[in-house]
């Protein structure tokens, strides 16, 4: 009969190796874990949900590889949890349409393009000089670019295939643009405006945004409010505040929604639309 949990010196030692990269040791923990499914299921399922995001993700990999993981139920756990972070998110979110999808190399693909930032960056910088260098090497080197010709692809909105193609629309390029720039720690704020999300600056005055669709565009607030009534919508200031990560996560459901019924897939625009009515529940159960 199975152990039901493991020993806290087995926990600490599959700790230490969860993220070794040598294939023997990942084929021996494979081995290890799927000779105890419900101890090893019961301990990655308590890594995977963890602070530590490193090894929150290769016990997601772990849990894949051994069948023990159900992507939809993960997402919808992280709605519930109410511990909202944008890269676990995002990439969660994706994995509920690509469950194999490898957040190791999503992760390491972002490291790459801020570390090729931080090379060129000369300090002191202002934030608008170290996003004039993001803008350089996401849109110049990189060749990231808004999918103009077909923006309703669905694979539009989940950020490992925005990493693999390098090209998405406004909130999965403000993705990119945001989690390069956490990562060097320029502070920038999602703004989720009524039909076109961008990226913007509170720190420096005057405040300004950045259209990562357009290849970050520098914009002025004037400018912004201008473009909505261009659209026939009359703006408020508040139109303009930074969104909680809560709401830039279920305006990309919202969008998928969207993008899965102009593609004539229902199952999966109604798996989308549960998503946001979830988001929508946790929130009211918060704010009660």
């Amino acid at each position: 009969m199975e152990t039901p949990t493991f020993t806290p010196s087995e926990r600490a030692a599959f700790a230490a190796l969860l993220d070794d990269s040598s294939p023997v040791v990942r084929r021996r923990l494979l081995d290890h874990f799927s000779g105890h499914p419900e101890s090893s299921r019961a301990y990655l399922l308590e890594l995977a949900e963890a602070k530590n995001r490193t090894l929150a993700w290769h016990a997601r990999w772990f849990l894949t590889e051994l069948r023990f993981s159900d992507p939809v139920a993960e997402f919808r756990g992280f709605i519930q949890s109410l511990n909202y972070e944008l890269e676990t998110g995002a990439l969660l979110l994706a994995r509920t349409v690509l469950p194999t999808v490898d957040a190791g190399a999503c992760t390491e693909a972002l490291d790459r393009l801020a570390e090729r930032c931080r090379e060129l960056v000369a300090e002191p910088s202002s934030v608008r000089e170290r996003c004039r260098v993001i803008n350089r090497v996401l849109y110049h080197e990189a060749g990231f670019r808004g999918n103009v010709e077909n923006y309703t692809d669905p694979l539009n909105s989940l950020l490992p295939e925005v990493l693999t193609r390098k090209k998405g629309i406004p909130i999965s390029l403000g993705l990119v643009y945001l989690l390069v720039a956490a990562r060097l720690g320029v502070p920038l704020e999602p703004v989720g405006m009524p039909g076109h999300f961008v990226v913007g600056c509170f720190t420096e005055e005057p405040t300004f945004f950045i259209d990562a669709f357009e290849q970050g565009a520098f914009r002025t607030p004037a400018e912004l409010l201008l473009q909505l009534r261009a659209q026939g919508i009359e703006p408020s200031l508040g139109d303009l505040a930074p969104a909680p990560v809560r709401e830039v996560l279920a305006r990309c459901c919202r969008n998928l929604v969207n993008h899965y019924t102009a593609a004539g897939d229902e199952s999966h625009a109604r798996l989308f639309a549960s998503f946001v009515a979830e988001f929508d529940a946790a929130y009211e159960r918060h704010s009660a």
